[in-house]
């Protein structure tokens, strides 16, 4: 199946169904580290933030369930994080470049590159425990798997119907706060959680686009696109930090200066950017749109 409801189903199948097709997935991506353990670990990671996302939208009708399940879950991401944190800097590196302003510029972001690569590579050769991590990764998503047979929903049509306009409303509740929030400051943790919340709403809409496929793909589209903004936004917050605690991966000052240069343009740019794109997507109120979805949930169910 799918990453996405079936409103015919019973949901505690459903719901069930879903879960255990993104730890399966992550199980086997690695055990069988297809393209590498690396990139397998990115996947994984993947699989986990929609499954954290699922449990959310449901969070209300299982908050047991979801508290113990979130915490397994946090912890499983955050066990196998640091090789593919150091990775992530150098690709984000790579986009500053890319948007660089001149050749001087270009040339030191370059330099910062190549030191954040030296560094990705000195951890992932350090980072000998790599394959006991992903074995206790796998067990954890075996014990993950287990505990899904323990969670129960009333599977009556208007009890899903509420439950689901419940997740609904709390998800664009929280991200109307994080998208005020962000139009008061310029703080990184901000534009974190409005990044959170967004990629909230991206997976729930995908999660129920059997309701009314051609306008949630519309909407998730836009959602990605503000994701993405969001992300290139944390990264540089990240990459910044980075530099101010081991200011020798800039190298020169003058290479250092082109890229705080650079980083307070771009962050500049970006944050205007996902202001934009969060009114669009964030357009309509909580409560209007949650009775859209329960109404539309209710017309398909049937």
């Amino acid at each position: 199946m799918s990453y996405a409801f079936r409103p015919g189903r019973a949901f505690t199948d459903d719901f069930r169904a879903i879960a255990a097709e993104q730890l399966t997935e992550a199980v086997m991506t690695l055990e069988g580290c297809p393209e590498g353990v690396h990139e397998a670990i990115h996947e994984a990671r993947k699989n986990f933030k929609r499954l954290r996302s699922l449990y959310r939208l449901v969070a209300a009708d299982a908050p047991l369930f979801r508290e113990r399940e979130n915490a397994r879950i946090r912890d499983m991401a955050g066990n196998l994080s640091t090789v593919r944190d150091a990775a992530a800097l150098v690709e984000n590196a790579h986009y500053l470049k890319a948007t660089a302003g001149n050749d001087e510029e270009e040339n030191a972001l370059a330099h910062v590159c190549e030191r954040l690569t030296t560094r990705r590579d000195r951890i992932a050769a350090s980072t000998t425990d790599i394959q006991d991590r992903v074995a206790a990764t796998i067990v954890n998503c075996e014990q993950a798997l287990q505990a899904l047979s323990e969670v129960t929903f009333d599977d009556r049509r208007r009890k899903t119907a509420d439950r689901l306009t419940k997740g609904w409303r709390r998800t664009l509740r929280r991200a109307d706060r994080a998208r005020g929030a962000c139009g008061t400051t310029t703080e990184a943790t901000a534009f974190h959680e409005l990044r959170k919340r967004a990629q909230d709403y991206r997976l729930h809409l995908g999660l129920m686009r059997e309701v009314w496929p051609s306008a949630m793909q519309a909407k998730r589209a836009e959602a990605k696109e503000l994701v993405d903004t969001l992300g290139h936004l944390n990264d540089l917050a990240v990459l910044t930090q980075l530099i101010n605690e081991e200011p020798g991966l800039a190298g020169s000052s003058q290479d250092q200066a082109h890229l705080i240069a650079a980083v307070i343009a771009r962050q500049k740019s970006l944050r205007e950017d996902a202001l934009t794109m969060a009114a669009t997507v964030f357009q309509e109120q909580p409560d209007e749109e949650s009775r859209t979805i329960r109404l539309l949930w209710l017309d398909a169910a049937r």
